[in-house]
């Protein structure tokens, strides 16, 4: 157990992925539940915090995330218990949406803070990708409540969040795999932002892994 234990210390970002594709794969058994739910938000706003304070201590780093992510973690609860409720899911959705998008920040921070490549930095790679998919899924749940209507398919206009998310990794990756399609103005603004992000993100984030990766092979 100590070996495990040591790896995920020593490669934060590892524990943060990992986090994220759990919650992903473990949302459709557990997500209709009160205490599921609540569970995997609460489970998964810790491992993001305490996996950007590992690969950035510094002080102001830490204020942000703490003043940001302690309300978070609230609503997650609230929005557990009453995830029908427009006012606690709005709340919700303009919290959750600049903690993933100030955490995304803060590892790209991490990412670029120098010219070596190491093992936890291709894990960030990874994880600081599927952070800016959360966020615009929260991001696209705080829209849906303000405009009505503002995403459908072939089931309706009223999508859960598990909905967006699929939503927000298809549009990010580019990939257009979804079934949900935004159709309200506000809502497709959002969206051709996170698909000029998924562009940007291949273009300087995964090129720049990329490039380091053959400098040091060669």
């Amino acid at each position: 157990m100590s070996r495990p234990i040591q790896y995920l210390s020593a490669h934060p970002s590892a524990m943060l992925l990992g986090a994220q594709l759990l919650q992903v794969l473990a949302w459709p058994f557990l997500g209709g539940s009160t205490v599921g739910g609540a569970f995997l938000g609460v489970i998964g706003m810790l491992a993001v915090g305490s996996a950007v304070l590992a690969v950035r201590r510094t002080p102001h780093v830490s204020r942000v995330v703490f003043f940001l992510g302690a309300p978070t973690i609230v609503f997650t609860l609230l929005e557990a218990v009453f995830p029908t409720t427009d006012p606690i899911v709005l709340v919700s959705g303009l919290l959750h949406a600049p903690f993933y998008f100030y955490v995304s920040y803060a590892m790209l921070r991490y990412l670029f803070h120098d010219d070596k490549v190491t093992t936890d930095e291709y894990f960030a790679t990874g994880a600081a990708f599927t952070v800016v998919a959360w966020g615009f899924a929260y991001l696209f749940a705080a829209v849906q409540v303000v405009w009505p209507q503002s995403f459908s398919n072939a089931g309706g206009f009223e999508h859960s969040w598990f909905e967006l998310l699929y939503l927000s990794f298809s549009v990010l990756t580019s990939v257009g795999l979804s079934d949900l399609v935004a159709v309200g103005v506000q809502a497709r603004s959002v969206v051709m932002v996170e698909m000029m992000t998924g562009v940007f993100y291949i273009a300087m984030v995964v090129s720049r892994m990329v490039g380091l990766t053959i400098l040091r092979q060669r």
